[in-house]
């Protein structure tokens, strides 16, 4: 395994401040600014952003271009680098999404009829956002809105499913779970396909509300990750992983390395694999990039929450 560790250019290193101040009785009366330094974001290019203890770090892929958010999780950039989505947690325990535009320095709070809503990810070319969100009969959702913060639809909203993890399959087609079923959903909100997981990956892996799934290579590849193989004492059960799953053949292979415990999953719409994960004793965490065959390398020595944009 090649090892490539990001190094930290201090004098480059653009600081971002995120200070929010919650309505518990209205979200939707959230208010958020950031705070940059003198240094203009303009023509900075930013190509992974993942999180670092209790702050977002964005970073062009030399890590000589960097900026920071705290008080923020869930980060989510946008596929031409130029967005950042994240989610605010206020004092009651309401979430939010926000989208700071790394350019002009402006944030904007998504707009959601809901009072909890997190976990924002970009389609493929940046046209929409979907998102969990509850509902107002305090059933889990995918929400789904254009990056223009107008046409918000919950999917599949009348229905009892309660579903997780969402991600995009193509341009027009988004997958969650609840968990026994994976799901496909147009961007009208129906639901168009319906798989049995234990069909579809068989009984061995044991799935979490956040474990993922990301369709790749046309559709060939699963991506997924699971609970699998004996039980780690030091983590009172087993660890997770992430694996790829021919389509056709249904061959399953662990793309992470044994002995790894994953903590979160990203696929690119270009087929690139981020994740991060922790060797024993576990107590601190990589970002780790492979491609669909496995070859992997290190990308940052302390972080979690991988996301990226396109090459």
């Amino acid at each position: 395994m090649t090892k490539l560790y990001f190094r930290i250019a201090v004098a480059m290193l653009l600081c971002v401040s995120v200070f929010v101040s919650c309505n518990s009785n209205n979200n939707d009366q959230a208010k958020s600014s950031a705070m940059l330094d003198t240094v203009s974001l303009s023509g900075k290019s930013f190509a992974l952003a993942y999180q670092d203890g209790n702050k977002i770090v964005a970073t062009s892929i030399d890590t000589m271009k960097q900026i920071s958010f705290g008080g923020a999780t869930d980060p989510s950039i946008s596929p031409d680098g130029n967005k950042l989505a994240y989610t605010v947690s206020d004092s009651t325990g309401n979430r939010s999404i926000w989208v700071a535009d790394m350019e002009n320095k402006s944030q904007l709070q998504l707009h959601a009829d809901s009072k909890n809503y997190y976990g924002a990810i970009w389609s493929a070319y940046g046209v929409r956002i979907a998102f969990s969100v509850l509902n107002e009969k305090s059933i889990w959702k995918i929400g789904l809105i254009k990056n223009d913060n107008t046409g918000f639809i919950i999917l599949d909203g009348k229905s009892n499913i309660s579903v997780s993890s969402p991600t995009w399959k193509s341009a027009n087609e988004i997958v969650a779970h609840d968990l026994n079923n994976l799901y496909t959903f147009n961007n009208a909100g129906k639901i168009i396909d319906t798989k049995q997981l234990k069909d579809l990956i068989g009984t061995n892996y044991n799935i979490a509300s956040d474990n993922i799934f990301f369709y790749a290579d046309q559709g060939k590849t699963l991506i997924f990750s699971a609970y699998f193989g004996a039980g780690v004492p030091e983590l009172h059960g087993k660890a997770n992983a992430v694996f790829a799953m021919d389509v056709i053949s249904k061959v399953i292979k662990q793309i992470s390395p044994v002995g790894l415990h994953v903590s979160n999953l990203f696929v690119t719409a270009d087929d690139r694999v981020f994740f991060s994960g922790s060797e024993k004793p576990f107590t601190q965490s990589r970002i780790y990039a492979s491609d669909l065959k496995g070859k992997i390398k290190i990308l940052v020595d302390k972080g979690t929450n991988p996301t990226a944009t396109l090459k």
